[in-house]
C-alpha cells in the first residue's frame, strides 16, 4: 500500500487581477522529509504555503495535507500544521515562557504539560536564559525563534517554515537548523521556504525550484548540482579595485559569464573542466594583478539557482506577490 504523502498539491493556479501568482504547480512531499521551496523574491512560494495551511484559496488545482483537502477540510487540516510566517506574530506583553504555555492551554494542554513543552521549546530556540523577559524586550531575531517555537507547541504532523531564518545570526540560524533537524527526528513532515541556498543544502531531503509561479526544476541537492554537468571556478584577487579587470580577463577565456562579488573580492565562474586554469593565471599575472586564490569545486546550490533563476524578480503593482506573470502567458486550467 503506498502511503499518503504529507503534503501534495496538483495545478495549483492563483490569479491576483490580471496576474498570475502561480500557475500550474505540482508539489509531493513524503512523510517525515524535508522539502526545501527555493526562488527568487516574488517567485509564489509564500502562496504555496498560505494555500496548504488553509489561509487562501487556490483559483483552481488542488492541495492536501496528509490527505485533508486544505479547503473543504481547513478545520481539521489546521489542526494537524504549525506555521512560521516571514515575521513573527507573538504577544509582545506576555513574556516568552508565557506566550508559549498560553498556545499549550488553548491547544488542551494541561498546565504542567504546557510549562514544560515551554521550557523545552525555549531551550531549543536557545531563548532559555530569555524565557522570563518580556517579548517587546527581545530583538528580532529572537522573536522569530520563539513564533517558530509557538508553531511547535502541539508537535504539528506537517510544519511549514516560510524563510523562518531571515535576519538571523549565523549562530542563532544554527540553533534553528537544530529545532528543524529535531523536530523531523520526531516523526513531522517540514515544507521549508528560503533565501539561504547553503540552508536548503543542510536540511532538505529534495528541493524544488520555483520561478514566475511555476516549478523550474526538482531534485535532491546532488541531483541538482549534477544537472549543471559543469564545475565552478573561483578567483580571488589581492587587489579588490582590480576586480573587475580580473572578470573581464576570465571572460576572454571561458564561455561563460562570470559573476563579481566584491565583499569577498572573487570573481566566480562555470566551466566543464580546469583547462582554462593555466590561461587565467598567465593572464593575471601579464597585467600584473596578484591572485589571492584559485580553486575549481563542484557546483553549488548557489550555482544550480543562479543557473536556472537568471534574471530579477518582478513587482506586482497591485501589492500582490510579485511572482506575477501576465495572466496571458498562464496555460490552460481547464
Amino acid at each position: 500500500m503506498v502511503e499518503t504523502p504529507a503534503v501534495e498539491t496538483t495545478g495549483l493556479v492563483k490569479r491576483y487581477g490580471d496576474t498570475v501568482a502561480l500557475d500550474g504547480v505540482d508539489l509531493q512531499v513524503a512523510r517525515g522529509s524535508v522539502l526545501g521551496l527555493l526562488g527568487p523574491n516574488g517567485a509564489g512560494k509564500t502562496t504555496v504555503v498560505r494555500i496548504l495551511a488553509s489561509l487562501l484559496r487556490p483559483d483552481s488545482g488542488s492541495a492536501r495535507v496528509c490527505g485533508l483537502d486544505t479547503h473543504r477540510d481547513a478545520h481539521r487540516v489546521r489542526q494537524l500544521i504549525g506555521l512560521t510566517g516571514q515575521s513573527a506574530s507573538v504577544d509582545e506583553g506576555l513574556t516568552g515562557e508565557q506566550n508559549l504555555r498560553m498556545i499549550g492551554r488553548l491547544l488542551g494542554l494541561s498546565r504542567d504539560q504546557a510549562r514544560h513543552r515551554a521550557r523545552d521549546l525555549l531551550d531549543q530556540a536557545g531563548l532559555g536564559e530569555a524565557a522570563g523577559r518580556s517579548a517587546k524586550t527581545y530583538s528580532g531575531g529572537m522573536r522569530r525563534r520563539l513564533d517558530l517555537a509557538a508553531s511547535l507547541v502541539h508537535r504539528p504532523a506537517v510544519v511549514f517554515l516560510d524563510e523562518p531564518t531571515t535576519g538571523l545570526d549565523p549562530a542563532r540560524r544554527a540553533d534553528t537548523w537544530a529545532m528543524v533537524r529535531t523536530v523531523v527526528q520526531q516523526g513531522s513532515t517540514v515544507l521549508l521556504t528560503t533565501q539561504y541556498l547553503e540552508e536548503a543544502d543542510q536540511l532538505a531531503d529534495d528541493i524544488v525550484v520555483i520561478d514566475a509561479g511555476r516549478v523550474a526544476a526538482r531534485g535532491t541537492p546532488d541531483e541538482l548540482k549534477r544537472r549543471l554537468g559543469r564545475q565552478a571556478l573561483d578567483v580571488r584577487v589581492v587587489e579588490p579595485s582590480r576586480l573587475d579587470e580580473a572578470a573581464t580577463r576570465v571572460a576572454r577565456l571561458v564561455a561563460s559569464q562570470p559573476r563579481v562579488d566584491a565583499a569577498t573580492g572573487r570573481v566566480s565562474v562555470t566551466v566543464p573542466d580546469g583547462r582554462a586554469m593555466p590561461a587565467i593565471v598567465r593572464s593575471l599575472d601579464e597585467a600584473g594583478i596578484g591572485l589571492g586564490e584559485l580553486t575549481l569545486r563542484l557546483p553549488s546550490l548557489d550555482d544550480v539557482f543562479l543557473d536556472l533563476v537568471a534574471r530579477p524578480a518582478r513587482v506586482a503593482s497591485d501589492g500582490a506577490p510579485s511572482s506575477a506573470v501576465p495572466a496571458t502567458s498562464s496555460r490552460s486550467t481547464s
